[in-house]
């Protein structure tokens, strides 16, 4: 057997955020018992494409014995799965940067997931935009990434938002904030099947010819997510539009806004 390049993961750093998994265009890492595990090493390709998305610092390569990369097995892994291999194969072709500014995060017990840690605010008056009667800015449906229809009359020449499904109950004003004039995709990198999510954003980008993009998510590491599937589906469509990208905070107050 020889000796390659392979990733190894550490499980007491190892937060169980699942970053990685969508970082993983091979579908090499799974979320088993809470901790981010390599499923079979074939799958993996030793280029660590994963390293830099990981919040906590617990993917390394090393080199050890290892059957070889696989390219056939993990087309078939990915089938069965249901993960399309066009993100796998944009990977190969384009490497993917990490988001722009990594927000901060609370910090938190070893092996707890930033994400999930319990925590509880102070009662705050409640946002002007938030009275009874105040009319949704919403103007579509559905709005799950899964299910929203990337050709719908509503994406063509529509700035779109594409918001974390925790962003809305965080920010008190998020319908006059952000919601207003756009056209809404919401999705969660950490509890969603993220398969078709690249080819989804990339068909909205090229067949609905959406006109601008922004994100809004939370502070939480697993929210980086969304910005490698914006990036990832602008590679596959071979079109850039002017991202903008919003992280709020726990409380709702904006951390991080760019233009990118």
């Amino acid at each position: 057997m020889p000796v390659r390049e392979i990733i190894e993961i550490d499980e007491e750093l190892c937060n169980g955020c699942g970053v990685c998994v969508s970082a993983c265009a091979e579908g090499a890492i799974q979320i088993i018992d809470g901790k981010a595990k390599l499923v079979k090493d074939e799958y993996c390709d030793g280029l660590g494409a994963c390293l830099g998305d990981c919040p906590t610092g617990a993917i390394r390569v090393i080199h050890r014995d290892a059957p070889e990369f696989d390219e056939q097995a993990v087309e078939k892994h990915l089938t069965n799965i249901g993960r399309s291999t066009d993100a796998h194969q944009a990977r190969h072709a384009h490497s993917v940067p990490p988001p722009a500014s990594q927000p901060h995060h609370a910090p938190h017990a070893p092996g707890g997931c930033p994400g999930s840690m319990m925590r509880q605010f102070a009662q705050k008056p409640a946002a002007g935009a938030m009275v009874a009667g105040a009319p949704s800015a919403l103007r579509q449906w559905p709005v799950q990434l899964h299910l929203v229809p990337p050709s719908a009359p509503y994406f063509r020449d529509a700035d779109v938002l594409l918001a974390a499904d925790c962003a809305a109950f965080a920010c008190g004003d998020f319908h006059t904030r952000f919601l207003a004039d756009h056209a809404l995709a919401i999705a969660c990198p950490k509890l969603d099947d993220p398969s078709g999510y690249v080819e989804k954003l990339a068909a909205m980008i090229t067949d609905g010819g959406i006109r601008s993009l922004t994100i809004v998510m939370m502070q939480v590491p697993c929210c980086s997510g969304l910005q490698r599937f914006v990036e990832l589906a602008m590679q596959t469509a071979g079109r850039r539009v002017p991202v903008r990208t919003v992280v709020v905070s726990l409380e709702g107050e904006t951390l991080i806004d760019e233009a990118a």
